[in-house]
């Protein structure tokens, strides 16, 4: 069943169109995040999506009803904003029953909804405080619980970590999946953050522009994305671009310099035969190095350029003709800038695209 269903919504502002007939299908209990930079149309989609500003064509379902010129009070949605937006003379059980006393609400009701917001966010001790004796991080979490008690079926989240420190997102990027476990009701969820995207998303819509340039599960953007805007919005460190040459043929091949790198096993999108100018995309972590590499379809030897010491594993970079190239190593290999290192890859885990449209070949 579609939980939430945007079709052919346009938005302008004066000449300048934001959104430009857009369609997105949700499902139910899906958790969708739209994702892009600053300006793109998420958060202008999502408040289309709210009520929160009227579309200049197109309309808006919500559980098959027609919400397009509906009040977002009467959608049948809650939202969290980036801001916390809490009242500061209110304590927190009154900033999460104020809404429901608003509505007329029975007080058995109003207790029964805040208890229950308060346990599934671990906040009953502090509903007798007042929001500035809370951390960020429990603002935020009173700000999910005021659109939790409101007992709806989809939950609008716009950027509601950015304001949080490295670690008190992380933390609550997991208890927002789990309230999604717990609850299983449709979310949509607009951030900048990919992290958050590819820890949180049953499928992302990347954006750019007014458009969705890709809708699909994390793994398949991550993994094939369908343009080199996707590919270099996805991923951390970000993925290797190579420019060169695509030869087919008997042995199709990527040229790049005096490298000739053999793509028979790479999957074009429509059965190959593609030819011309053509960039070579491979990410960090699929480029192996020393004994592995040369079990690898592609490899060759290496000078090490830079090294960015990163905790966990080390990136190096290197160069492939005169194209620069990074590549993951264990934090335990320790390599120093002019060290030679052997490298390979597969280019089955590679991407391609054609450098006119840069649209996957």
């Amino acid at each position: 069943m579609t939980s939430v269903s945007v079709r052919g919504v346009s938005l302008n502002f004066g000449s300048v169109e934001v959104l430009k007939s857009l369609d997105l299908d949700v499902e139910q209990g899906e958790f969708i995040v739209l994702l892009g930079p600053s300006g793109c149309g998420k958060s202008t989609l999502l408040n289309c999506i709210a009520g929160l500003l009227d579309v200049s064509a197109g309309q808006i379902f919500i559980n098959d009803r027609n919400v397009t010129w509906e009040e977002p009070k009467d959608r049948g949605i809650g939202m969290v904003f980036q801001s916390y937006a809490l009242y500061p003379q209110m304590t927190v059980e009154g900033n999460l029953s104020f809404g429901l006393k608003n509505a007329g609400l029975p007080r058995a009701e109003i207790d029964k909804r805040v208890a229950r917001a308060a346990e599934i966010l671990q906040i009953g001790p502090l509903l007798k405080r007042k929001p500035s004796a809370l951390s960020g991080g429990q603002r935020q979490r009173v700000a999910i619980g005021r659109a939790l008690v409101r007992d709806v079926d989809v939950f609008l989240f716009d950027e509601p970590l950015s304001n949080l420190d490295a670690k008190l997102r992380s933390e609550l990027r997991v208890e927002i999946k789990r309230l999604h476990q717990r609850l299983n009701n449709t979310m949509i969820y607009v951030t900048h953050d990919q992290i958050e995207a590819m820890t949180l998303a049953d499928r992302i819509a990347v954006m750019r522009g007014g458009l969705i340039q890709q809708l699909d599960t994390p793994h398949t953007i991550y993994s094939k994305p369908v343009n080199r805007y996707v590919a270099g919005f996805i991923g951390s460190p970000g993925m290797n671009f190579i420019e060169g040459a695509l030869e087919a043929g008997g042995s199709p091949a990527f040229k790049v310099g005096d490298a000739a790198i053999p793509v028979d096993r790479y999957q074009t999108v429509n059965g190959g035969g593609h030819s011309g100018a053509a960039t070579f995309g491979i990410r960090p972590e699929h480029v192996a190095h020393d004994e592995p590499a040369r079990n690898m379809p592609f490899s060759r030897e290496v000078e090490v350029e830079i090294v960015e010491p990163m905790g966990s594993d080390t990136l190096v970079w290197s160069k492939i003709g005169d194209q620069s190239l990074s590549f993951r190593v264990d934090s335990e290999r320790y390599l120093n800038v002019g060290d030679k290192v052997l490298i390979g890859f597969d280019p089955a885990r590679a991407s391609m695209f054609d450098a006119k449209s840069e649209d996957r070949i």
